[in-house]
């Protein structure tokens, strides 16, 4: 019987243990936090996202860094084996929106409960509020890993690393697996926030701080050059835009706003409606309120809070009375409402990235093991290696399923 240590209790690190664990190995878990899952517990704003139940396509092409690499674990342990994981250990799910799997409960505690029965009854060692600070390889072949605090060493036949990124440092993801990485030989990629919200040049996104919007479409722009688009739900900030469709269009611009491009947001407000359909509404609500002023006609068509946006946008007098709004200022109108246009400034920082762009390079671990090409012994799991996707539970995935394929790759 090998002994495995696993160094880092989130996702990944459980899920690889437990895996082992089932392989027949002696595992040791060890992490940082007074709790295992700590990062798990605020995903998906605490209802964890556990997943994404749409074809592998979709899957593939939700993935924004390095997906070949992940073909042979996504197809290894899919999206719906992890669905039927916590089914049969007795977590309800359901699918919503966008495919994205939650459990029934709504709570991520439950499914960080599941994962630490699990654990309990492989008998999994959990070591906790313990922090590795040293890798030790002879020869190539991974040895040993030291404790803080401690002279002495934990030998063991294999190490999983599944330390996180740097994304929520609170939770305890400060980047120790780049060092081990680094120590062991492999080069680690450019560190940066992903799925973060934005930054924008325009005040009026202040005034309309904490307005969330459904249904709306979202376009990047570089130059003439469309980086993104997408239809969804979105946040306005006292700093610039965020929400569900704004992280994911973060993923797709990094490289964007490295360079110090242009960017330009564009947001449609009514995306259902045709410019003709959007005028004809207009007219039927200025005719409803002939005799109002502008600044009092538009309740029934915008929140509240961006009424003011609008108009100024319009650049209409807010006091003039609807009657006498021509054609021409109508246009005006539809055109701020469909065509809102923000310029991009930059990201927020890691304390607010829901994942890490970067990490481990990839090129330097086998895709089928996750084992290091370099150290034998050593393998990882998770977000410590330079993989991202977009929103929607893909993330997750990839911890489930590379975890999984260094679960069984140990010896």
């Amino acid at each position: 019987m090998s002994k495995i240590i696993v160094v880092g209790g989130g996702a990944a690190g459980m899920f690889a243990a437990i895996t082992a664990a089932k392989m027949g190995h002696n595992v040791v878990l060890i992490e940082k936090n007074e709790k295992l899952g700590k990062k798990l517990f605020i995903t998906g704003k605490g209802r964890c996202n556990i997943t994404n139940a749409a074809d592998m396509d979709t899957v593939f092409d939700s993935i924004v860094t390095n997906r070949k690499f992940l073909y042979s674990a996504f197809y290894g342990f899919t999206n719906y084996d992890t669905i039927d994981f916590f089914e049969k250990s007795g977590l309800k799910t359901k699918i919503e929106r966008g495919d994205r799997v939650f459990p029934l409960s709504d709570k991520s505690s439950d499914v960080i409960r599941v994962l630490q029965v699990q654990l309990e009854q492989l008998g999994v060692e959990i070591i906790l509020n313990s922090t590795v600070c040293d890798v030790v390889e002879e020869n190539g072949q991974f040895k040993a890993i030291q404790l803080k605090g401690s002279r002495k060493l934990i030998f063991g036949d294999s190490l999983i690393i599944a330390t996180g990124g740097y994304s929520y440092q609170s939770t305890g993801s400060t980047g120790d697996g780049y060092v081990f990485a680094k120590k062991l030989g492999h080069t680690v990629t450019k560190i940066m926030p992903a799925l973060v919200p934005l930054t924008v040049q325009e005040a009026f996104a202040k005034e309309m701080q904490g307005l969330s919007l459904k249904n709306v479409s979202v376009t990047i722009l570089s130059g003439k050059k469309q980086l993104f688009y997408d239809f969804g739900e979105m946040l306005f900030t006292h700093f610039g835009v965020s929400g569900p469709l704004i992280l994911s269009a973060s993923s797709r611009i990094t490289k964007f706003v490295e360079e110090h491009k242009e960017l330009v947001l564009v947001i449609d407000i009514k995306p259902a409606l045709s410019e003709e359909q959007l005028d004809n509404r207009i007219i039927r609500d200025f005719e409803l309120n002939q005799n109002k002023q502008f600044k009092n006609s538009l309740d029934q068509l915008l929140p509240r809070k961006m009424i003011p946006v609008i108009i100024a946008m319009s650049k209409i007098d807010p006091d003039k009375k609807v009657n006498l709004i021509t054609r021409e200022e109508r246009r005006q109108i539809v055109s701020a409402i469909k065509n809102m246009t923000m310029h991009i400034t930059g990201f927020r920082d890691f304390n607010e990235a829901i994942i890490t762009r970067g990490g481990v390079n990839v090129k330097e671990i086998n895709p089928a093991t996750m084992e290091s090409k370099l150290v034998k012994g050593v393998f990882f799991a998770g977000e410590v290696m330079d993989l991202d996707a977009l929103t929607g539970g893909f993330n997750l995935q990839i911890a489930w399923s590379t975890a999984y394929s260094a679960g069984i790759g140990v010896q």
